[in-house]
């Protein structure tokens, strides 16, 4: 769907872009995270022809769209036409309305007319500016404009939906419906590719995540695997609660007491089964016992670190 080889991308002195290499899968919802500045934009811009960058290649729907600081225009307009895009920043037009915006998007991707119409009123229903399709976008709020941009992305229906930072500014309840949104565009056999620095809206909602740092992709993987390897390399934190005290003495895992029989138990692997047989053999019983899951948060800054 979307490929990424050695991607580089150099401003003055800052590299951007440093050999980056990227796959985004059919089917996928492919969270892209980064800290500011590490290339995420440059990845997305680059990607549509936006930038030039000076060294790779881009693959898009199959087909090479860049090699080595050119683009094949052809083949780039024609990937384009099945991709929508939401930009971080974007200008949209404030003397029109929703309805117009998304009447002159359609134009250009050559909609016609009938289905134009029943795509713009389905669209303003799903983003939840329906009861204001005839209002100027000059007065809509930040969390308005970023429903109305959603709206152009999906106008010509794409197979690849690329989003930057498309929560930004939205309310708690406009970021559940985002969300739910996302979700449903995957149902419905959609690709989503979408960087984000809000760890939390890609861990509910991505089922890929790419760590870029420094224009290097670092970590590609399952959320559940990258949670797995983390676990392994940082060491398992389990909490339990007994019936009663336990000498911890000649155990090699690292114990601390967080109140009355309950215990912190750190070690480089899971030992829960030898932690069950190590407390009964002390003649107690484990009332509750959890593995503490990092977040991908994190994950995420251990790794910037």
């Amino acid at each position: 769907m979307l490929r990424v080889e050695n991607l580089v991308k150099v401003y003055k002195d800052v590299r951007a872009l440093d050999g980056l290499n990227l796959e985004v899968k059919p089917g996928q919802v492919y969270g892209f995270l980064g800290p500011n500045g590490a290339g995420k934009s440059t990845t997305i811009l680059s990607t549509l022809g936006l930038i030039f960058p000076q060294e790779g290649r881009i693959e898009l729907f199959g087909e090479e769209v860049f090699r080595d600081g050119r683009f094949d225009e052809g083949r780039l307009v024609k990937a384009k036409a099945r991709v929508g895009y939401m930009p971080e920043h974007a200008t949209l037009w404030d003397f029109l309305t929703p309805e117009q915006t998304l009447d002159v998007i359609a134009d250009a991707f050559g909609i016609p007319r009938a289905e134009k119409e029943k795509r713009i009123g389905e669209l303003l229903d799903l983003v939840g500016l329906k009861e204001v399709r005839n209002r100027k976008v000059g007065k809509f709020s930040k969390g308005m404009r970023q429903r109305l941009l959603l709206a152009q992305a999906l106008i010509n229906d794409p197979e690849l939906l690329i989003l930057d930072e498309p929560m930004t500014g939205l309310d708690p309840k406009g970021i559940a419906e985002f969300k739910e949104i996302i979700r449903e565009q995957r149902k419905a056999g959609k690709t989503v590719f979408f960087s984000s620095h809000i760890l939390a809206h890609v861990e509910e909602v991505c089922d890929t995540v790419g760590v870029i740092v420094k224009g290097k992709l670092r970590l590609k993987d399952s959320i559940e695997n990258i949670k797995r390897e983390f676990l392994r390399k940082a060491g398992y934190t389990i909490i339990i609660e007994t019936n009663k005290p336990v000498d911890w003495g000649s155990v090699e895992w690292s114990v601390a007491p967080l109140g009355e029989n309950k215990y912190r138990v750190v070690a480089s692997r899971d030992v829960r089964e030898e932690i069950h047989d190590f407390v009964a053999g002390q003649g107690a019983k484990i009332l509750t016992m959890q593995v503490k899951e990092p977040s991908l948060e994190e994950i995420f800054l251990k790794m910037v670190q």
